[in-house]
Parts: structure tokens; C-alpha cells; sequence
């Protein structure tokens, strides 16, 4: 009996350590990466991940912080583009509700792209490289978020660093959520860019500044 509860002990401190390992790398690997958007280099492009829809398609709070901060970021001349990249499905369209919010704030219909496959943080990225030739790029996002964002993007080749979209109080209970969630899809995010190398939804080369697409 003892023997089974200390291989049972064993076998939980190492699924904890296989869990934890990831996040604490990429918050690490985040932490001199990551600026205010006062003090962040200016880019090209920012790309701003998609974050759900209200039943009636508008952005939700975490959402429409993140266009605030990218609208921010263009207002300031820090961007010249904003790639906002999400899901498509059916009625469910967040690059489109993205592009409507910033447009709604003032951001020119012309300096926004869309990406409406970009189902996952993974799929965003190798887009953002693949399709649309960016090779450096702001990844807007929330604190919780932006240390897989950060070390995804990076691996997958697209010189990124990081501004936090987060305006306001989110309630304790989301947060909770959101940190736990993280544990599992960066140890996903890191079987993925270092071992599997999934091909997401592709399509033709569309670059937002052709003369430096490779």
C-alpha cells in the first residue's frame, strides 16, 4: 500500500511538472518582451487575436480591449497595419466584428487586414508568417495570453514582442479560468511548435506589404 500511494505521489509531481514547465518557460521567455504601448518599438503591423463574440456578434469586453489597445497603437504611429485574426463559423465572425469595432474608434477600413482563420493562437501565427508575410510584428492580447502569443509567434519565425490589452478589472472569476486554461493549451502550444508542427488552413500568399514578403 505504500509503495502504490508513493508511485501514485511520484507519477502526480511529475504530471504537475509536464503542466507547469511550459507556462513557466514561456512567461519567462515573455517577460523582456513584453512593453506598455507607450514604450513599446514601433512595428509595421500589430496582430490582435480574436477573444469570442456576444450572442449578438459583438466583441466581448476581453475582445474589444484588445482592438482598443491595437486602435491605440495606430493612433500613436507605432503601427501601420492591424492584422486581426480569429474564427469564422457561419454567423460567428470575429475578424469581422474586430474590423467593425475599430473602424468604429476611427482606425481607416484600409489599415485593417483580416484573417479569418486564425481558429487558434498556433494558426494565427503561422498565418500571419505564411500567408501574409509579416516577419515582425506586436502581439496584442491580455497578460494571461501573451506569454504563449509571444513564444509561439517567435518559434514560428515572426520577431515579436507583446503589449497587454488589459484596460480594465476583469472579474476574479474569468481570470481564474483564463490562468488554468493557459497550463493546458501552452503545453499543447509547445507539443505543437517542437514536436508535431501541425499545418493549419492555408490558402494564397496575400502579404500586407508586398515588397518584403520573402
Amino acid at each position: 500500500m505504500m509503495m502504490f500511494l508513493r508511485l501514485a505521489l511520484l507519477i502526480l509531481v511529475i504530471a504537475a511538472g509536464v503542466l507547469l514547465l511550459p507556462r513557466l518557460v514561456t512567461t519567462l521567455y515573455g517577460l523582456s518582451r513584453v512593453y506598455t504601448s507607450q514604450k513599446v518599438p514601433a512595428s509595421r503591423v500589430a496582430i490582435v487575436f480574436g477573444a469570442g463574440l456576444w450572442r449578438d456578434g459583438s466583441p466581448t469586453p476581453v475582445l474589444r480591449d484588445r482592438v482598443q489597445t491595437a486602435a491605440d497603437l495606430y493612433f500613436t504611429g507605432k503601427v501601420e497595419k492591424l492584422l486581426m485574426s480569429g474564427s469564422r463559423l457561419g454567423y460567428y465572425n470575429e475578424p469581422r466584428a474586430m474590423r467593425k469595432y475599430a473602424v468604429s474608434l476611427g482606425v481607416p477600413d484600409e489599415a485593417i487586414v483580416v484573417d479569418s482563420a486564425g481558429q487558434r493562437t498556433y494558426d494565427t501565427c503561422y498565418r500571419a508568417r505564411a500567408i501574409y508575410g509579416i516577419q515582425e510584428a506586436i502581439l496584442v492580447t491580455q497578460k494571461f495570453h501573451l506569454p504563449r502569443a509571444l513564444y509561439t509567434c517567435n518559434t514560428l519565425g515572426i520577431k515579436a514582442v507583446g503589449v497587454s490589452a488589459d484596460l480594465r478589472q476583469y472579474r476574479q472569476r474569468s481570470a481564474f479560468y483564463w490562468n488554468l486554461r493557459e497550463l493546458f493549451t501552452t503545453l499543447v502550444a509547445f507539443w505543437e511548435v517542437h514536436v508535431t508542427h501541425p499545418q493549419p488552413v492555408l490558402g494564397s500568399s496575400q502579404p500586407i506589404f508586398p515588397h518584403e514578403a520573402e
